[in-house]
């Protein structure tokens, strides 16, 4: 989930180096993490099709644990070599999670990519015509719908292992269909938040170092846009 990873006061308090990060070096580096990912996906993928199913689902639990802790490893320490290993261990859960929706959903995959890469194209259509401007009010609209799914999230984790649910959101009634929707479009707006921060970077000369960092912010983000969108094309699904 994302994203106040990044926020004012990350920007505030970065010291300025000597060569300040630019809008290429961030795409740059987001395309290193994103090819990484793929690339672990792609494998776990493969070996799910080989028949190793075992593999695939215990490659995506320690995928999703392992690459929780990384992220918030990086996040409270800056530890920008760590970027990569999340960016493998991301791929694993995204790779495991993909494969078992594609089998019991043929083609839910391939919507869900699309309809991802409509989305950040659409946000950043969005943010670069300033039809949606991020201003202080926006910001912590967002932040805080965040923060709020994010509390939903862990509430249903904790609640699952006493064989508790939130009732009805998470199924796939009509309750369920409208709460991924709305969780959909707060994923979503956070890329407006990932596009602000890294324009304000570069206007502020952060090092080039926090490149990566950047980078790893809107793989995250992204992520949860697609992860969010799969979960509601495969509650669609088993509706039929």
């Amino acid at each position: 989930m994302s994203n106040p990873v990044l926020n004012e006061k990350f920007i505030d308090r970065t010291q300025v180096g000597a060569e300040p990060l630019t809008m290429n070096g961030v795409l740059q580096k987001t395309f290193v993490l994103f090819a990484i990912m793929v690339f672990s996906a792609a494998f776990l993928w493969m070996k799910g099709l080989e028949g190793h199913t075992d593999l695939v689902m215990a490659c995506t639990t320690a995928g999703a644990i392992i690459g929780f802790i990384i992220a918030l490893v990086i996040c409270f320490t800056k530890k920008m070599f760590l970027t990569p290993v999340y960016a493998v261990a991301e791929g694993l859960f995204v790779g495991g999670l993909s494969f078992v929706m594609e089998s019991v959903y043929p083609g839910i995959v391939q919507t869900a990519v699309l309809g991802t890469m409509m989305t950040v194209i659409g946000m950043l259509v969005l943010y670069s015509t300033k039809i949606i401007k991020c201003n202080e009010k926006f910001v912590s609209v967002i932040i805080l719908a965040t923060f709020a799914i994010a509390g939903i999230y862990l509430v249903q984790i904790i609640g699952s292992f006493f064989g508790l649910s939130i009732p009805g959101i998470f199924g796939s009634g009509t309750a369920g269909l409208v709460f991924s929707g709305i969780v959909i479009c707060v994923a979503a707006l956070n890329l407006i938040l990932d596009f602000h921060f890294i324009e304000t970077a570069v206007q502020t000369y952060v090092p080039k170092e926090y490149e990566w960092y950047f980078g790893f912010s809107l793989m995250v983000t992204i992520v949860w846009v697609y992860i969010e969108i799969l979960r509601l094309l495969s509650k669609f699904n088993s509706r039929d």
